[in-house]
């Protein structure tokens, strides 16, 4: 079984989001994507984010949607923050019937070389990468001191690009403004019931 882990901090998860997962399942490249909510994001330490058991309810919403989707919250239980190789490897060995890779947009593949152990992410689990607005994957491009390991690394060129992001969708809570069709409409009335995002950060 083909897994791609797709992390996050998914606050809130938008339509952007399901599009990647479910593209990422019809070109083929993984037989599952796990929606990974991130407790503790070490990019993002310093903003308060909504509480992780209400951004996993958000994830699990979409996720039964879409067969071949899962919300997961296994890196709840692991040490904060949380680092992508350790929870890679945590996974491995938690489900062994499973074949573990990376999921990520092409921001993130330009940084690859700031992560924790970048090549022993490529060489244990691989790296899915999409295509993201304003950030094309250029032929041959290659993360900066990381070694080249190409047959690790399947780029999604011809899949959607989502222009939305979670942050976009807290500005316009904040404002005041609607969000309906920008998220899953479950999604919609968890964010407000819980009278979510409509303060500063």
């Amino acid at each position: 079984m083909k897994t791609a882990v797709y992390g996050g901090s998914f606050d809130p998860i938008h339509v952007g989001h399901s599009m990647v997962a479910s593209s990422v399942l019809r070109a083929g490249a993984a037989d599952e994507v796990w929606f990974m909510v991130s407790p503790c994001n070490p990019l993002k330490q310093g903003r308060r984010m909504t509480p992780e058991r209400l951004r996993l309810e958000m994830a699990r919403c979409v996720a039964e949607r879409c067969e071949g989707l899962i919300a997961s919250d296994f890196e709840f239980s692991l040490p904060r923050p949380s680092y992508t190789l350790a929870t890679l490897r945590a996974l491995r060995d938690a489900y062994p019937d499973r074949d573990f890779t990376l999921l990520i947009g092409a921001d993130n593949w330009r940084l690859f070389g700031e992560w924790r152990g970048p090549e022993e992410i490529l060489t244990e689990f691989g790296v899915i990468v999409f295509p993201r607005p304003g950030d094309p994957l250029e032929k041959g491009f290659w993360p900066s001191g990381v070694k080249r390991l190409e047959e690790r690394v399947r780029i999604l060129n011809d899949i959607p690009q989502c222009f939305l992001s979670s942050s976009e969708i807290r500005r316009l809570r904040r404002e005041g403004k609607d969000v309906t069709f920008l998220v899953d409409p479950r999604v919609e009335e968890l964010i407000v019931s819980h009278n979510l995002y409509t303060t500063e950060e």
